[in-house]
């Protein structure tokens, strides 16, 4: 038994001197020297006493041996877990205490060591330029490691997401999960290995990780590796590559940006965007400016992705395409579950191998969520046009996505709520030029006392990531109610969807 997606994504690139990462300065990683990376890296995992099916937890800095990390795991059969570098320790420690990581792997190791100790988990330190003592650890360490036999059906990764109950659910994604969305986007997008990938995504989340990096490998093609998007450096790398994945933030900036025209963009082949929804304005302007109308994709952590608008065809401002190849998608009534008409709004599901095999130890949320048909309940609600192209119009889960990243109300709420003051809360998102949704707090007091709302946002900043704050609390009489008592946070979005000009 061969393990399939290492065999597909890395094993095969062994001895091939191609770059497969392009950095700032000018240097190169092969992809030979980054399998032979990976070999020292799984035996350090091994000797450290992790066997096939234990966690590996990773906040670390985007670079070379974080993927290095990640393909370690999937050699190793060691199931892989990316943290977003802005969540605090204790985050940090409700993902590690979860999934039940045996060890961890920081760049801010020095302030996870009481998580670590407490959850008994081995603790190394990784920096941005890859340093630390996971890789001192394996400075001499055999570059040889065979691959251990995992299946289609063996999980890959765990990816955290949450709920509007306030507690994250981990996404298991098996080997077939990953691999096949990438067989299908590879022939969906028209990847080669002629192509070169700007990337200056996070590869803490699906974009950044599975979709465009797992793309590129298979593909064979060579990649651009920005530590962060930056104008400046996404403009001094531009000339060599052929291909952009993003978020819309970055391509608000970028038309912000005087540089951006049809000159320096005309060798470009594709941009593509996804992550949050992209403004149908975006779009106009950025075909005006550069010739290159944006390809918008659809997907989600639990599923990768689940839709694209066409490459050869129109590319519809305000649509997320069509289901992709192996894909099924309907649209459902969200209390009888019967598919309704095209043209009606209801609850987008989907079905295929890109859809995860549940949640981590939350048997119930995954009945609730994952129909025994195999359909996923996703929480958007949308709609197929008269084309076949699907709108997504909003979500019945209260989830806020601002500059791509996934924010829960909940979780903010249970914090506001035990502020001084506070007698309840109330969290939405509101409409922002730059990061698509921004998050408001709307707080009603207990009458005990003044609400110090700077004293809040101080202790919100030492609880929270930073992509998460607030950007305005406002004090409220009361909080509106339907008849059965759920706070109506359609109408706090009309009251104060504007609140973060104020």
């Amino acid at each position: 038994m061969s393990n399939l997606l290492y065999d597909a994504l890395f094993g095969c690139r062994a001895g091939d001197n191609k770059p497969f990462l392009v950095f700032a300065d000018g240097s190169t990683l092969s992809y030979d020297a980054f399998v032979r990376m990976s070999g020292r890296f799984a035996n350090t995992i091994n000797a450290a006493g992790l066997t096939v099916g234990d966690r590996l937890a990773v906040q670390v800095q985007k670079s070379a041996e974080a993927l290095a990390l990640y393909a370690a795991c999937v050699r190793s059969g060691v199931i892989f877990l990316p943290l977003n570098t802005a969540y605090k320790p204790a985050e940090v420690a409700y993902f590690v205490a979860d999934s039940g990581a045996r060890m961890l792997v920081a760049d801010a190791a020095a302030d996870l060591q009481s998580v670590a100790a407490a959850h008994e988990v081995i603790l190394h330190s990784m920096f941005a330029d890859g340093s630390g003592s996971f890789a001192d650890l394996a400075t001499n360490a055999s570059e040889v490691f065979a691959p251990v036999p995992r299946g289609a059906d063996d999980l890959a990764a765990f990816l955290y997401t949450s709920g509007t109950t306030g507690r994250s659910k981990g996404a298991m994604l098996t080997q077939n999960n990953l691999l096949s969305n990438a067989e299908t986007l590879i022939d969906e997008w028209r990847f080669s290995e002629a192509d070169v990938l700007l990337h200056a995504l996070p590869i803490f989340h699906t974009h950044g990780l599975f979709v465009a990096t797992n793309i590129i490998l298979l593909a064979r093609a060579s990649m651009i590796f920005l530590p962060k998007f930056d104008n400046d450096a996404v403009f001094a790398m531009l000339p060599q590559a052929t291909s952009m994945m993003g978020v819309p933030t970055f391509y608000t900036r970028l038309l912000d940006d005087v540089r951006l025209s049809k000159d320096t963009t005309g060798h470009m082949r594709l941009f593509i965007s996804g992550s949050a929804p992209l403004l149908a304005e975006t779009h106009v302007q950025f075909a005006a400016r550069t010739g290159h109308h944006i390809l918008e994709r659809y997907g989600m952590t639990e599923t990768n992705m689940n839709t694209t608008n066409p490459y050869d065809g129109p590319r519809r401002a305000g649509t997320v395409g069509m289901p992709l190849a192996g894909v099924e998608l309907k649209i459902t009534d969200p209390d009888t579950g019967k598919t309704v008409a095209d043209g009606s709004i209801g609850q987008i599901e989907v079905r295929g191998p890109n859809v995860f095999v549940g949640y981590w130890n939350m048997p119930e949320k995954t009945r609730e969520e994952l129909r025994d048909d195999g359909f996923f309940i996703t929480g958007d609600l949308g709609l197929i046009d008269e084309q076949g192209y699907v709108q997504i119009v909003g979500r019945n889960k209260d989830l806020i996505i601002s500059g791509g990243y996934n924010i829960y109300p909940k979780e903010i709420e249970l914090i506001l709520d035990e502020q001084a003051g506070v007698l309840e809360s109330a969290v939405i998102g509101a409409p922002h030029a730059d990061f698509g949704e921004s998050v408001i707090g709307i707080l009603v007091a207990d009458g005990s006392q003044l609400i110090d709302l700077e004293a809040i946002e101080a202790n919100l900043a030492n609880a929270l990531a930073r992509f998460k704050l607030p950007r305005k609390l406002i004090i409220a009489e009361e909080l509106p109610r339907n008849t059965m008592g759920k706070v109506q946070k359609n109408i706090l979005r009309d009251i104060y969807g504007s609140a973060q000009s104020m």
